[in-house]
């Protein structure tokens, strides 16, 4: 009996205790996206004889350990290495650079140990570190800390596109404007800071009518206006009140938006990079060739009407009518396979899990934290609207995975990594009193 006494019981919340504050919800439902991703990937390679869903499986596994020992880890000592993170994080990106190895005309792994590495991937959250680092301390309220933020966004955001990885510096965008929006910036800024991209877009668009500068230059007549609508709102947003400057400068920011936008369709983006933009527009104009992938989608989601075809009897995901599914287009297969309704359910745990973290951001104990967990948000959001936007037709076709779902080893290492960082945002928030 004395020896029973002496012998103490180690109970469950021993072993719960260090996570006690994480976020379980927000946990699991990655989880669960990994497990359904892995189920997907094996229905699209059933007939090939691959194991590309065990590598996901297994991944994923890794990742699941990371995130829990980076949910133990107090986030607060990385505002003291985020030099450090910037500097690791350009140095692998020019690694990529000078020793890395290209496949499908982009130059983006390089070898460890035999396993090939995206480091494009994990320099998203080396980004995120840095600018939260960044703007916790001051905001982004005034035009110098957001010309700083830039400068900072701008030697990563390079290196990626010279890869070139359009897609991946896409990504680096909306982690940028998602960061300095809840860094309390002027909206005003954020629309004047995209709006090149636009204005690139439209005055490569001659319609109506097309209005001549010169004999090798001809402007759409919705760049001319777009810019002076972008005039207009630097007028009221920007300080630069005396002699309309603030207008000019919205003004000409869009004309040089539209002149550089035209010089990077003829001089920079490559052929691949031209047939998916415009195989976006009008599918119809190459259905064998540039828009092949996201026709095939579209019909594949289509014969999965409300409730699907069942798991392995999809035909166009049998029968490997979607190239790329196990990786871009995973989307797709859930349509088909598990029709509208499964697609609502996957996008439902989606909107759960940006609903967590929107929460953790908001209650997050200090603004470090804070801005760590909007970071991940937008990464997240971003890459989940423009994967399924293209599987449907809705967004150009890009190589950004569908979190959690599609196979790709980097991604998925990313992914939890992310989520570790913020479930230790949430694990070290003051005790809440009930």
């Amino acid at each position: 009996m004395l020896l029973k006494r002496s012998i103490p019981k180690i109970r469950w919340s021993y072993w719960v205790k260090p996570w006690q504050q994480v976020d379980w919800l927000l946990l699991s439902l990655p989880v669960a996206l990994t497990i359904f991703g892995g189920i997907m990937i094996r229905s699209t390679e059933l007939n090939q004889g691959l194991t590309d869903w065990l590598w996901h499986l297994g991944t994923g596994l890794i990742g699941l350990a990371i995130a829990l020992v980076i949910a133990l880890i107090r986030y607060e000592n990385l505002i003291q290495l985020h030099w450090v993170t910037y500097a690791i994080t350009n140095i692998s990106l020019l690694a990529v650079m000078i020793s890395g190895h290209s496949a499908k005309g982009a130059q983006r792994w390089i070898s460890i140990a035999g396993i090939p590495v995206q480091p494009s991937e994990f320099a998203k959250v080396g980004l995120i570190i840095t600018l939260a680092a960044l703007l916790h301390k001051r905001t982004a309220s005034g035009l110098d800390s957001v010309f700083k933020t830039l400068a900072i966004t701008a030697l990563p955001w390079g290196l990626v596109f010279l890869q070139p990885d359009l897609a991946t510096s896409l990504v680096f965008g909306a982690i940028f404007l998602g960061m300095l929006y809840w860094a309390n910036a002027n909206p005003g800024w954020l629309i004047l800071m995209i709006s090149p991209i636009v204005a690139a877009i439209l005055f490569s668009i001659p319609w109506p009518f097309p209005i001549a500068f010169s004999k090798d230059l001809t402007f759409g007549p919705l760049g001319l206006i777009w810019s002076f609508t972008m005039g207009v709102v630097g007028l009221q947003t920007l300080p630069w009140r005396r002699f309309a400057l603030s207008g000019l400068g919205g003004l000409s920011l869009n004309l040089l938006g539209g002149e550089l936008g035209l010089f990077a369709w003829n001089h920079v983006l490559k052929d691949y990079q031209k047939d998916r933009l415009t195989s976006f527009m009008n599918p119809n104009a190459d259905p064998l060739g540039a828009a092949y992938h996201q026709i095939q989608s579209r019909i594949a989601i289509g014969a999965g009407e409300w409730w699907g075809l069942g798991l392995n009897k999809g035909p166009m995901t049998q029968l490997n009518f979607v190239p790329e599914q196990h990786t871009d287009f995973i989307f797709s297969a859930v349509g088909e396979e598990f029709g509208f309704v499964g697609s609502l359910v996957v996008l439902l745990i989606f909107w759960m899990i940006i609903a967590r973290l929107l929460h953790i951001a908001q209650t997050a104990k200090d603004n470090f934290g804070s801005l760590l967990a909007i970071g991940v948000l937008s990464m997240i959001v971003f890459q989940m609207i423009v994967n399924i936007g293209m599987t449907v037709g809705l967004a150009p076709v890009a190589g950004i995975p569908l979190p959690w779902l599609s196979y790709g080893r980097s991604a998925m290492l990313t992914n939890f990594i992310s989520l570790g960082l913020v479930e230790s945002v949430a694990n070290f928030r003051q005790r809440q009193k009930y």
